[in-house]
């Protein structure tokens, strides 16, 4: 029977070659773009699931609310991590991170950049599952100046990984370290990115308000981070109180598993995904798999209008409509895994294109694994799509059928057309949403920051002797007439980790009692004329004055504005040691608001005070247009002759910012490519549709042609009723979309307007594309001789 069922099947295929291919090909687009989703959507939801310990691991972060401010930070001072485990006895292990260890590696004559290098404590292999190919991980980091390295950067140090254990590596600022272990590479899906562990110095702390490391706990069998957090209401009388006064304060813990998706706070220790976005990306893939299927059953739908008599046929000489529907249900399956294949064989082209366009490194598997989800993948969507055609046609009764009738019953048309409407709504939502995050990319690329990025590049001073000569360096980059300006400061811009500290600001001639949170940066004289930062009151620093360097501050605008009129001459008062000593500054003037961190969040207040030498560790320098090749030779000329053996990573200010939107950038070139996927599956499933119905009224169209009709009027008929469809899909997915983009947008601070001439060129767009997709079949069968027309059965 089956053998009977598949020969009758693959004839049936084979004669209905339009409707076949359209149906396998947009089948197969289909399912490719849904198995390529799937694999990014599982990669998103694995991260950090590969430790051992993941479900007993969370990472503390701070909340505070006061008026006039807020703080949603993921770094947390350093003596938190003991306090937490001296205190709560859910708390087995604690360790702690900082960035802060990477740098230029010096091996013999061998130099590497190592950038990506964390300070940790020993316990680090005790809380993650960090895989040891050499040493031993219970003692690698127990002791000063020790080093883990990952495998890749072992072999580029030492050529094979064995060889690197035991030796030692110096930094550019000749502190060595000793290799005590090596570990295979960090996974990809983790959020832990580094390159190389260092022992974090013993004793290491800080300040209760210098949030500067990331904090993990690994909690105990059995307990639980609720109740855990529960509990932790009075850490921050205990702690904190005395230093931030009445704010509204909450320590979070974050499951391990949960920071990836779901942590958007300041000063993450990586660029993190968004949970709202892949189950966007997992909707856009259902909703193509969904158009496919749509075809598929429209498509065979009209295609049982030519087999009534095929099917009346089969009844009258006995067929059970049990039979039938294992008939059509098998033409069915054939197509799907013949889509199937098609699917396989794109994904395998696609990947490697879809993995740059996604920024990851996915994988397919081995080939039984790619059959045995072809197999599956294609019997589900065949038994699935094929189902309700193979119940329809099945259904025929015999005597209508020989006649070659069907009932006039407009329920199959109704639901073709539902499905039609359904198909372009999508389309057009898709559409506009591309759009849109298309606009509002070009918005944050262009929007003013309040600072001229332009031209303006930094790098990282590693030696400390240079620091303490960076006024000599400056003046020697200068003499060169490529050089406009250059000044030094603690950090780079636009890598969103400037930082918070807390200080109290005089306000009607007195203190207040609590410490505000303000973003901290330290730059000397030359930063605001290199940045082109305008002064709005009062003064810049300056070498003239002396008391600067400890005594003076420049705050911005935001902040002038919470201090309310007159800032400048007020004094600042900030703790200076871990013994809680404060020192006070006074406020010498205003800068205009500037953005330290992307678009995606507020300019918030922030305070500038002048570097000490050794804080003077970032050079921003001003080239001219038109060389920059030569500028950049120059300065790696000049700095050589302060430190002889350095490489410099030169970093530009536009691109350290356009790197905060990546992530967006990259959703927006993924949901565009599946839109064009999608527009193109509708528009096969419209083809289709129009050259069914032109099919079906061949002779009408040989009559009219007679009767004078011209070719406009014919493809105005053929086109009219799905036109309609396309129009009132608009209407649908115009508020769909507002909706979708609305939601979006909320992730940044600055962004563009929902105008509604967005949605109205998206429907235009939509239909324009649809008419040219029913005109190229309208046309075709109006050019038709009608003699032949009226000859047609």
């Amino acid at each position: 029977m089956f053998r009977n069922h598949l020969k009758i099947a693959v004839r049936a295929l084979w004669k209905n070659k339009l409707f076949s291919g359209l149906n396998i090909v947009g089948l197969g687009v289909g399912m490719a773009a849904v198995w390529l989703m799937v694999l990014y959507v599982v990669n998103e939801r694995s991260y950090d699931r590969f430790h051992a310990n993941a479900d007993r691991i969370v990472r503390v972060v701070q909340h505070a609310q006061w008026q006039g401010g807020n703080l949603n930070i993921a770094a947390t001072p350093a003596p938190f991590a003991e306090a937490l485990k001296q205190d709560y006895p859910e708390v087995e292990k604690t360790v702690r991170f900082n960035q802060e260890g990477g740098g230029l590696i010096t091996v013999g004559d061998k130099k590497l950049d190592v950038p990506a290098i964390f300070f940790t404590d020993p316990t680090v292999f005790d809380v993650f599952t960090f895989p040891f190919l050499y040493g031993d991980p219970h003692t690698a980091l127990r002791g000063p100046q020790r080093i883990v390295l990952t495998k890749s950067v072992a072999e580029k140090l030492f050529g094979t990984a064995s060889n690197a254990v035991g030796k030692v590596i110096e930094f550019s600022n000749h502190f060595p370290n000793t290799v005590t272990g090596v570990i295979e590479d960090v996974p990809t899906n983790s959020h832990l990115q580094f390159g190389a562990l260092r022992s974090l110095p013993d004793n290491y702390t800080s300040g209760w308000q210098q949030a500067e490391l990331f904090t993990y706990l690994l909690l105990a069998k059995g307990s639980e981070p609720e109740s855990l957090s529960a509990k932790l209401g009075g850490f921050f009388s205990k702690y904190l109180k005395k230093e931030m006064g009445d704010v509204t304060y909450r320590l979070e813990l974050q499951p391990l598993s949960s920071i990836h998706l779901h942590s958007h706070l300041d000063y993450e220790i990586s660029a993190n995904g968004n949970a709202r976005t892949v189950s966007i990306f997992a909707a856009v893939a259902a909703l193509i798999l969904l158009i496919a299927c749509i075809n598929y059953i429209n498509l065979n739908t009209v295609r049982a209008l030519k087999r009534t008599r095929e099917v009346g046929v089969r009844k009258a000489v006995g067929s059970f409509r049990l039979q039938l529907i294992g008939q059509f249900l098998t033409e069915s399956l054939l197509m799907t895994l013949l889509a199937g294949l098609v699917s396989a064989s794109l994904v395998v082209m696609a990947l490697p294109y879809f993995n740059r366009l996604a920024d990851k490194a996915l994988s397919l598997g081995n080939w039984a694994d790619i059959m045995l989800t072809v197999v599956l993948f294609s019997v589900l969507i065949g038994t699935l799509s094929g189902l309700y055609p193979a119940l329809r046609m099945s259904g025929f009764r015999p005597v209508p059928a020989l006649r070659g009738q069907q009932s006039t019953h407009q329920q199959p048309v109704r639901l073709r057309q539902a499905l039609v409407v359904f198909q372009f709504v999508a389309t057009v939502a898709l559409i506009a949403c591309s759009g849109i995050v298309y606009r509002q990319m070009q918005f944050v690329r262009q929007a003013d920051l309040g600072f001229n990025k332009e031209q303006v590049l930094t790098f990282h001073i590693d030696d400390e002797a240079v620091r303490q000569r960076v006024d000599a360096l400056k003046e020697a980059l200068l003499r060169n007439p490529l050089i406009e300006s250059a000044a030094a400061a603690s950090n780079p811009i636009g890598n969103n980790n400037i930082g918070g500290s807390g200080m109290f600001f005089e306000q009607q001639g007195a203190f207040g009692a609590n410490a505000q949170l303000v973003q901290k940066f330290l730059v000397d004289p030359d930063y605001l004329t290199t940045l082109e930062i305008g002064l709005v009151s009062g003064r810049n620093f300056s070498e003239s004055f002396k008391s600067d360097a400890s005594n003076a501050v420049l705050i911005n605008q935001t902040l002038a504005r919470q201090l309310g009129p007159r800032p400048v001459g007020k004094r600042v008062r900030y703790v200076i040691d871990q013994a809680n000593h404060t020192a006070e500054a006074r406020i010498v003037g205003v800068v205009k608001d500037f953005h330290t961190y992307s678009l995606q969040h507020k300019v918030e207040p922030l305070v500038l005070q002048m570097p000490t030498a050794s804080d003077k560790d970032n050079l921003y320098v001003r080239i001219r247009a038109g060389n920059v090749s030569a500028a950049l030779a120059y300065i790696q000329t000049v700095y050589r002759t302060f430190s002889p053996t350095a490489t410099l990573d030169f970093h530009f200010l536009d691109e350290n910012f356009s790197k905060q939107y990546q992530a967006e950038q990259k959703q927006g070139d993924v949901l565009l490519t599946f839109t064009v996927l999608a527009v193109f599956i509708a528009c096969l499933g419209l083809f289709g549709l129009v050259a069914f119905a032109a099919e079906q009224r061949t002779k009408e169209i040989g009559v009219r042609k007679v009767l004078g009709a011209s070719v406009a009027s014919i493809v105005g008929l053929l086109s009219r009723d799905f036109l309609k469809l396309v129009l009132i899909a608009v209407i649908i997915a115009s508020p769909l979309a507002w909706y979708a983009m609305h939601r979006w947008l909320q992730n940044f601070a600055y962004k563009i307007d929902l105008a509604w001439w967005l949605f109205a060129l998206a429907g235009l767009l939509t239909t324009g594309i649809a008419l040219l997709t029913v005109s190229f079949q309208s046309i075709r069968a109006a050019l038709v001789n009608p003699v032949k027309s009226l000859r047609s059965e």
